[in-house]
């Protein structure tokens, strides 16, 4: 998505999907164009068609609020899309601000030291900041430094471990979305977006489709190599005062087979300290950090 008309491809990559059925419209004949037609659009949310066209061209780039939850209803956008949507609409600053390095609070580093489940911290690009042994050995892609879209989408024994990859991607990348909300222009995440969208056809898809989910916990299924079968829960917490980073905890339901399984796994791991990032370097945890 690029920054210069955010509000307008939004709103015709959302139009695109909606069935003329499910928003209440007879369908006759065939149709040459996915979803809804911009009329039909106008129409269900009660404004002119030609103002709707001036939104999705960018020539109107400050609808009211009304307007805006107006096209959310017929689009059936749920509170977090809504809200992404009324994001999109509001001035953004034209200078880029700059950016703090990604240091790991001490307290966040201490606590992946004392969990006994896989854990590890992830910016607001996704990037694995900081990881527990136990978090590693689930996937090799949660160490410092990794990109985690980069790896499920790019990284063939990755998807190997997510026996729902289609589900799991779907859900990370609209949840990629939310993370990021207004923020396009940073460098760093459009050099992440061009690589993704020339390397791999289903990220260039789901991305084209601008879903949005909110960050959060979800059950998910991991195929290990070594344990096998994992019905596992994961939780986002948010981090204070860190720019956006989460804590991110795997873990099943207690005597569960799955947990049994991540016992196994962990023991087969050992124990040891998490690693994390300082000045984009992975180092031990228990190096002091100069920053």
């Amino acid at each position: 998505m690029s920054g210069s008309n955010a509000l307008g491809e939004y709103l015709r990559a959302r139009r695109e999907l909606v069935d003329p059925a499910d928003a209440g419209l007879r369908v006759m004949g065939v149709r040459r164009t996915p979803g809804l037609r911009r009329e039909e659009v106008a129409t269900l949310a009660g404004i002119s068609a030609d103002y709707y066209l001036r939104l999705e061209q960018g020539r109107d780039r400050n609808p009211s609020p009304q307007v805006l939850e107006a096209l959310a209803r017929v689009f059936g956008l749920d509170a977090t899309a809504t809200q992404y949507l009324l994001s999109l609409s509001t001035a953004r600053p034209t200078t880029p601000k700059r950016r703090r390095r990604e240091v790991v609070p001490m307290g966040i580093r201490q606590l992946l030291a004392a969990l006994e489940l896989p854990a590890f911290v992830e910016s607001r690009m996704f990037d694995v900041l900081a990881a527990n042994r136990l978090a590693t050995a689930l996937s090799p892609s949660l160490r410092p430094g990794q990109n985690r879209l980069r790896s499920v989408f790019l990284d063939e024994d990755e998807h190997d471990l997510h026996p729902d990859w289609e589900q799991a991607t779907a859900g990370m990348v609209a949840s990629f979305r939310a993370s990021l909300g207004t923020d396009v222009d940073d460098p760093r995440i459009a050099q992440l977006i061009g690589e993704l969208s020339l390397a791999s056809e289903p990220f260039r898809r789901l991305w084209a489709r601008h879903d949005v989910k909110a960050l959060a916990g979800a059950p998910t299924r991991m195929h290990h190599p070594q344990v096998g079968m994992l019905e596992l829960r994961r939780e986002k917490l948010a981090i204070g005062d860190s720019d956006g980073q989460l804590l991110v905890i795997y873990h099943a339901e207690p005597a569960s087979d799955s947990a049994r399984s991540l016992a196994l796994l962990g023991s087969l791991a050992a124990t040891g300290e998490p690693t994390v990032i300082d000045r984009g370097v992975a180092r031990p945890f228990d190096t002091p950090s100069r920053g």
